[in-house]
């Protein structure tokens, strides 16, 4: 039975195969590196990044994919050609262990999520609140 009681990111790529480690740390790198202030949490059970308390991405591997969530309707539209080799299903993006780490791809969709939710961010402190 796979452990899921993650304490941090580290110990849930660290219990990881040894072959999808080194991609995670990529993606977590990515992540962190393209969202500067994002706060790294483990969240669903797996790694999770959230600003100003919204989740902007999380990530997971499995046997021989790593995911990205979530994948709103936007971030598809917005990137739907770079996406086309690619599973992309409701709220999730696939991508082959096998095959390079589309590393521009992560950095540009991680900064487009972090827009996203600090555009929802304002437009909900905008509306007034009922009594």
């Amino acid at each position: 039975m796979a452990k899921t009681g993650f304490k941090s990111v580290d110990e849930y790529i660290a219990s990881q195969p040894e072959a999808a480690q080194g991609v995670l740390k990529r993606v977590r790198s990515i992540i962190r590196k393209a969202v500067p202030g994002v706060e790294e949490m483990i969240s669903y059970k797996i790694p999770a990044y959230k600003l100003h308390g919204g989740p902007v991405l999380y990530f997971a591997g499995w046997r021989q994919h790593y995911s990205l969530y979530p994948t709103t309707d936007r971030v598809v539209a917005a990137f739907r050609d770079e996406l086309a080799p690619y599973e992309v299903s409701k709220g999730t993006i696939r991508f082959p262990l096998s095959g390079p780490v589309p590393v521009k791809l992560i950095e540009r969709i991680a900064k487009f999520r972090a827009k996203e939710v600090v555009e929802r961010g304002k437009a909900k402190a905008a509306v007034p609140k009922k009594r």
